[in-house]
């Protein structure tokens, strides 16, 4: 199985177009006012789609960054907010929080190797440290 992409609600869909994209994502499908999908540069996919209303969020959507403070920074001051700053976490993981324009939860992350191998690590995968596609 491999994960294609996530879709969260909007509100704006102009105002979440323009926030997505200034996240640096590569917008590669544009079906306003309903959706959109953006391409990382990697290859993954993220969407929106037009909703009523968001409901109690449970769902946080990371990207990561390798130069997560550089690009928190220029974020700043293209003038997205930050709910927090980058910071160290017990976890090996270096995070910033943000919302989009829906309110939807966002973290700017680098996780470096603790990404998918942290110490913890349950090792039942046939992928060892090292050896990833």
């Amino acid at each position: 199985m491999i994960l294609n992409q996530v879709t969260v609600g909007c509100l704006d869909y102009a105002q979440s177009l323009a926030f997505y994209q200034r996240l640096g994502l590569t917008q590669i499908v544009d079906s306003p006012p309903q959706y959109a999908r953006f391409e990382t540069p990697t290859g993954e996919t993220f969407s929106i789609h037009a909703v009523e209303q968001i409901g109690a969020v449970s769902t946080m959507v990371y990207f990561e960054c390798e130069e997560l403070d550089t690009k928190v920074a220029e974020l700043k001051s293209e003038g997205i907010a930050f709910d927090t700053q980058p910071i160290d976490q017990s976890w090996g993981w270096r995070e910033a929080r943000l919302r989009d324009p829906a309110g939807n939860p966002l973290c700017l992350f680098y996780g470096g190797d603790n990404r998918r191998f942290p110490p913890w690590r349950i090792n039942q995968s046939t992928t060892e440290k090292g050896n990833e596609k």
